[in-house]
């Protein structure tokens, strides 16, 4: 009895301790990304503002600017992603990007010092101080390096995460997701608020100086974990191994041996490829993970609004209060409703709604973040007509004078707010989709291609600045002129907005062609043949089988019941099986 009660004793105290060391893994590599948002968001909060007001740029350059560097740092995961997969491991390409992270981080504020105050002339009275050209070159580069930095560990930092407790389930997956967003949501809002007023009312050099503590601060902290952390290793190049496939498949369905639903089952073993099957359907996978994530493209370019013509129409409204109010920091109204619609949604909104049967899945949330970022652009453009309507005075924010309305600055929150909202339901679903969708091999490369809808959101931005300008910028009514006060910024908003509505209907065409009716069909002559599904594959959470009517392939005026069971080994993917006991309608 004795030796029962100190076996059990000492199961006990193991599973105790290994619930501490999770609990720690888990908590570094929040913090971790808490530390390295707020160091992102402190640099992209105002760099419009940078660009504009200390090297002089245009209105439209700094934008930009902005969209170009937003762009590169989500770009980027797609390759620190497939580094990760393919070589170093997520733990090694976290590490190293944090490194390279630093060193942008530290040439912002050397770039951003006042030399000539600080050094004044030296023994022959040359000026100590760094012309706008070296200035602008130290700024940039440091902006390349961050891009690249914060590429890498974006891309790996959430899967990362999730692997951490990818044993226990998807339930803990989708909270630690939730979590995670919490987190760098949290970020954001110091660096909108704290930061954002260090850089408008004392100066850049401060303003940048504490990110750059903030992202060594990250990488310490990640570093405390590092003999604690899972991790799955590099399992060659992911890339060249998709790529090996399509190959293959493309070849073997020309040579004609088989009749199978997709060009892709060619290259599996079973039927005579040199790919597993769960391999190649990991690689089929793609093929409904990418026209959802194109949807997202255009999101991303409303969603970036709020650090560009979001911020040029803040800072010509009244900041009031001595225009010491940071104008970035309405983006606080984004994160404020996010950090209470997070915990509120997990916590409270769909439990209750599971509790009365009601499954607001991954897709219908995506779909409900899109209507309300159009929104957001809608209340913005409404916003930029009265404000113009208004009166006018002169307005110092950041040693630059700006003839701004008295309307009141608040008057934006509203669409910072909306823009929160959609974050919730699309930006959120869309991480949780992404890592759903992929199998363990391509986890990497499949965020990577998620952030990547940021960056080509932020490029589509760029171009349609660039088009309205093109088109409208000789005109005697352009809409995004040097000065906006002279222009129609509020036209550039609604095109956004009917843009956005094109993209959601476009968005339902696509849930609708993934969830189509499954067809079955069977090669000629062959016995016992495997069921394909060419419908889109969803996490089955607590339900054991799926049941649809499909066509019968041997008959199409007949109908059989299939239904999906859980592969072994995998919780995600699904096979398709025929029901022995079903009978034709």
């Amino acid at each position: 009895m004795a030796d029962d009660e100190a076996t059990t004793l000492l199961f006990s105290g193991a599973e105790s301790f290994r619930r501490t060391q999770r609990r720690l893994v888990i908590v570094c590599i929040l913090l971790t990304e808490l530390c390295e948002r707020l160091t992102y968001y402190s640099i992209s909060a105002n760099l419009v503002l940078y660009c504009t007001n200390q090297l002089d740029f245009s209105d439209i350059d700094g934008t930009t600017v902005y969209f170009v560097f937003t762009g590169f740092c989500y770009i980027i995961p797609i390759f620190g992603g497939w580094i990760a997969d393919s070589v170093a491991g997520r733990y090694n390409s976290i590490y190293g990007s944090g490194l390279i992270y630093i060193i942008g981080t530290v040439l912002l504020p050397l770039a951003s010092v006042d030399y000539l105050e600080t050094y004044g002339t030296n023994d022959d009275g040359e000026k100590m101080e760094l012309d706008k050209e070296s200035q602008t070159a130290y700024y940039m580069i440091g902006l390349a390096f961050i891009a690249i930095g914060t590429g890498g560990i974006k891309a790996n930092v959430g899967p990362f995460g999730a692997y951490q407790l990818e044993d226990l389930g998807e339930k803990y997956v989708q909270k630690f997701f939730n979590w995670f967003y919490w987190f760098i949501n949290l970020g954001s809002a110091i660096a909108f608020s704290f930061i954002a007023y260090l850089q408008q009312n004392v100066n850049f050099f401060v303003g940048y100086l504490v990110p750059a503590l903030s992202m060594i601060l990250s990488i310490l902290i990640f570093m405390v974990a590092r003999n604690k952390y899972r991790e799955m290793p590099p399992g060659g190049s992911v890339i060249t191994r998709v790529f090996k496939i399509i190959a293959e498949g493309r070849k073997k369905k020309e040579e004609g041996l088989y009749n199978l639903p997709s060009f892709l089952d060619h290259a599996k073993d079973t039927h005579g490829g040199n790919y597993p099957d769960q391999e190649v359907e990991g690689v089929k996978s793609l093929g409904k993970i990418i026209p959802i994530f194109v949807t997202f493209i255009l999101y991303w370019t409303l969603y970036a609004q709020m650090q560009s013509s979001y911020l040029l129409q803040g800072v010509r409204m009244n900041l009031g209060f001595g225009s010491w109010i940071p104008a970035a920091s309405l983006n606080l109204f984004n994160t404020v409703i996010i950090l209470v619609l997070v915990p509120l949604m997990d916590l409270v909104i769909y439990p209750a709604l599971s509790n009365y049967g009601v499954r607001f899945t991954q897709l219908q949330r995506i779909g409900t973040g899109m209507i309300l970022a159009s929104l957001s652009v809608i209340v913005a453009g409404v916003v930029e007509i009265y404000r113009k309507q208004d009166k006018f005075s002169d307005q110092i924010i950041a040693d630059k004078h700006y003839n701004s309305s008295e309307m009141s600055i608040f008057v934006q929150i509203p669409q910072f707010c909306l823009i929160g909202a959609s974050e919730v339901f699309t930006s959120i679903s869309g991480l949780e989709y992404a890592y759903s969708q992929a199998p363990e091999a391509l986890q990497g490369l499949v965020m990577g291609l998620f952030l990547m809808t940021t960056g080509l959101g932020n490029w589509v931005g760029t171009a349609l600045i660039n088009i309205v300008q093109a088109i409208t910028g000789d005109s005697d009514k352009p809409w995004i002129p040097d000065e906006i006060n002279d222009g129609y910024l509020e036209n550039f908003f609604f095109l956004l907005a009917i843009l956005m509505v094109l993209n959601f209907v476009a968005y339902l065409g696509v849930v609708y062609w993934l969830k189509r009716p499954i067809r079955l069909e069977v090669a000629p002559g062959v016995e016992n043949p495997n069921y394909y599904s060419t419908s889109i594959k969803e996490p089955l959470e607590s339900v054991s089988n799926h049941h649809y009517d499909c066509a019968d392939p041997k008959d199409d005026s007949k109908y059989e019941t299939v239904h999906f069971t859980k592969s072994q080994g995998s919780e995600d993917y699904t096979q398709i099986q025929k029901n022995k006991e079903s009978t034709n309608l």
